[in-house]
């Protein structure tokens, strides 16, 4: 007679198994806030012909970011940190600088008589080879900027942070300080 081995009933390790599945996928967390929002322009029909725009060298402001995931801001070496406050200060051209941003005074409705730079451009561009985490940290800094600049327009015109605004004022806001971030197409400048 044949000596019967002892199995062990392993009917519930798929029940388990599947307990556990469920268990990880509720728990575990993931990062979704990782990417930039951008408002793309309409694509251009194909029979158009697109010209190239002239800007007032006085109204560009060129970052640009190599290999190493250096900073060279309007032809000046710079760190990440460094980056925002010299943006704020191009944008908002408060002392009427001549190499800044011409300033323009206009009347909108909703807020009186503002001065602004409205044909200010922002011109981001990197190697091929510039670490993501680079490009996002120039990215973040120069979003920082127009934040910061629409948080300081509320707090002295309203005295309210800008967050607080009826959605109206906050759209008169950002015509102020509207976010003008051209990206130009990433180059292989040399290097590495």
């Amino acid at each position: 007679m044949a000596k019967k081995v002892p199995q062990i009933n392993a009917s519930s390790m798929a029940d388990i198994s599947f307990l556990l599945l469920i268990f990880f996928l509720v728990t575990t967390s993931m990062d979704v806030n990782s990417g930039l929002s951008r408002r793309l322009p309409a694509p251009v029909p194909p029979d158009q012909k697109v010209d190239d725009m002239k800007i007032n060298k006085r109204n560009l402001f060129v970052v640009k970011i190599n290999s190493y995931n250096q900073l060279l801001v309007q032809g000046q070496e710079m760190s990440v940190k460094q980056l925002k406050a010299k943006a704020k200060e191009f944008i908002a051209n408060e002392n009427e600088d001549p190499n800044l941003p011409v300033v323009f005074t206009e009347v909108i409705p909703g807020l009186g008589e503002v001065k602004y730079t409205k044909d200010h451009v922002i011109s981001v561009q990197n190697d091929v080879d510039t670490q993501y985490q680079a490009y996002l940290d120039v990215q973040n800094e120069l979003v920082a900027a127009y934040n910061e600049l629409r948080e300081e327009y509320s707090q002295k015109r309203f005295h309210r942070s800008y967050s607080e605004l009826p959605e109206e004022v906050q759209k008169l806001v950002q015509k102020v300080y509207s976010q003008r971030i051209s990206e130009a197409e990433p180059k292989n400048y040399g290097g590495k």
